[in-house]
């Protein structure tokens, strides 16, 4: 879990950080024998600590990689997938306590983010921003509304998913046009809309969605999202997996996520 793995790489940081400078102290006070040989836990301490704290700073401040598990983001993010999270885009944050320190700007209507589920903050979610603060949010007959307006979709056909989308494949595929995103989603005809209703988006708080509309469990279920769990928006497939052939898909590789 991403928490779990931040709280290890501060850790580790920090004990190879002390083993490694403690011993220098010591060498430079003439308590330790410059000439002698470094016992193997300082050897170790000194090799690994410029590696783990790159990857901490690289890890918490700039860009996260994560892995997609699921099919709620069908068709835009398909099971297998390896994404990359900017994690400055909306501030950057201490890890383990999650404290912004730097404001950055927020989230725009029709961003990718990925979140610390609300109701187990051990947990990342990944959906679609569709409700800002005060936004009034209705979702009926599979249709978004955002302030009373509907949300513009366009029917592009029966949706052809391959392996990875094995799942979905036949189902009905539409353009969105979700603030300045245009982006593509998944319904199934023939069934009830998961969850209507109208929802108003509490301050400092976000609606999010998922592109497979009938197979996401997201803020129509559980509630807005706190700006305090967001991680950071999602821009960049750089790995896809395709557990069906098995391969490597590299058509997917390189996409820029919209």
């Amino acid at each position: 879990m991403d928490y779990d793995f931040s709280f290890f790489l501060v850790l580790a940081t920090f004990v190879t950080g002390i083993v490694w400078g403690v011993y220098a102290l010591l060498q430079r006070k003439g308590i330790v024998d410059a000439a002698a040989q470094e016992p193997i836990i300082v050897e170790y301490a000194r090799s690994f600590f410029p590696v783990v704290l790159v990857v901490l700073l690289l890890r918490s401040f700039l860009f996260e990689p994560f892995r997609i598990p699921s099919g709620s983001m069908m068709p835009t993010l398909l099971v297998g997938d390896f994404i990359l999270v900017n994690k400055f885009t909306y501030g950057v944050r201490l890890p383990v306590l999650n404290t912004k320190i730097i404001e950055n700007g927020s989230p725009e209507r029709g961003d990718i983010v990925v979140f610390r589920f609300p109701k187990d903050p051990t947990v990342d979610y990944i959906k679609r921003v569709v409700g800002l603060p005060g936004d009034r949010i209705g979702y009926y007959n599979k249709q978004v509304f955002v302030n009373g307006a509907a949300v513009k979709q366009t029917a592009l056909g029966e949706y052809m998913g391959g392996t990875q989308g094995a799942g979905m494949e036949g189902e009905s595929l539409f353009s969105e046009e979700l603030g300045k995103v245009t982006h593509d989603i998944l319904v199934r005809q023939g069934d009830p809309s998961a969850r209507e209703g109208e929802f108003v988006v509490p301050a400092g708080q976000y609606f999010v969605m998922g592109d497979n509309r009938d197979n996401s469990n997201d803020s129509r279920f559980w509630g807005a999202v706190p700006e305090g769990n967001l991680v950071g928006r999602a821009f960049f497939i750089w790995m896809s997996w395709d557990s069906g052939k098995p391969g490597i898909s590299f058509n997917r590789i390189g996409t820029v996520l919209e």
